[in-house]
């Protein structure tokens, strides 16, 4: 209408809440569309792992290569992988209690369970680089022969794929849960320097727990699709 003047929404008002039909940041908007592209990715690896599983009969049971515990001999059929899913589960929880002590504003609060979700992101890590070895090494374990055992091309197990599988699909994983940790770090060292706190909000720390809830999904589902099944 003739005289009517219109009226741009702030930035503010509509990404904070209020006016936007999302009532969400953009921040957190797009790192639920990264999230979503990124499960489309496993979902291929996942979809495709079931069609090898089916296509080959002769496909290796997992607890019958992945029976090793660090320091210890003896046969423990998947005990190491549980062990490294319950690390990876706990520091989930540990996550939600840094987004919590966020809403609250408890600047040691999150950087307390921040530092505890770095670490059980360092176990898991450092966990899937062992297995890796003794995947490699063979099931004799011996790891100083690891070039004449397990490659992406042959392995000791059965068909190749397995290995190919096993070396895409967890190293695939590995490198978000090796980008999730330096993210922690980054987040809690801005924590520390009360960077959030000068903000008003610790959103950030609840993007990174998204990240973080999504990788930690995955793992649920390599461990029951490759692993378990």
């Amino acid at each position: 209408m003739a005289g009517e003047v219109s009226k741009a929404i702030p930035n503010k008002e509509l990404w904070e809440g209020g006016r936007s039909p999302f009532s969400m940041s953009y921040g957190k908007m797009m790192m639920w569309f990264f999230l979503i592209s990124d499960a489309l990715t496993f979902g291929a690896f996942i979809v495709s792992l079931g069609w090898f599983r089916h296509t080959y009969p002769t496909w290796p049971v997992s607890d019958q290569v992945f029976f090793h515990i660090p320091f210890v001999h003896g046969n423990f059929p998947l005990a190491y992988v549980a062990f490294m899913t319950f690390v990876l589960i706990i520091s989930s929880v540990t996550m939600v209690l840094a987004v919590e002590a966020g809403h609250r504003n408890d600047k040691a609060g999150v950087a307390k369970w921040m530092v505890a979700t770095i670490i059980g992101g360092l176990i898991f890590l450092f966990s899937q680089v062992w297995e890796w070895s003794t995947f490699i090494a063979g099931p004799d374990g011996l790891i100083e022969t690891w070039f004449d055992n397990a490659t992406l091309t042959t392995n000791p197990y059965g068909p190749p794929q397995y290995a190919q599988f096993f070396f895409c699909v967890t190293g695939f994983h590995g490198f978000h849960v090796f980008s999730g940790v330096v993210i922690n770090v980054v987040i809690l060292i801005n924590v520390l320097q009360g960077t959030y706190e000068r903000r008003g909000h610790y959103e950030v720390v609840e993007k990174g727990g998204l990240y973080w809830h999504f990788v930690d999904l995955v793992w649920v589902f390599v461990f029951t699709f490759y692993y378990l099944l």
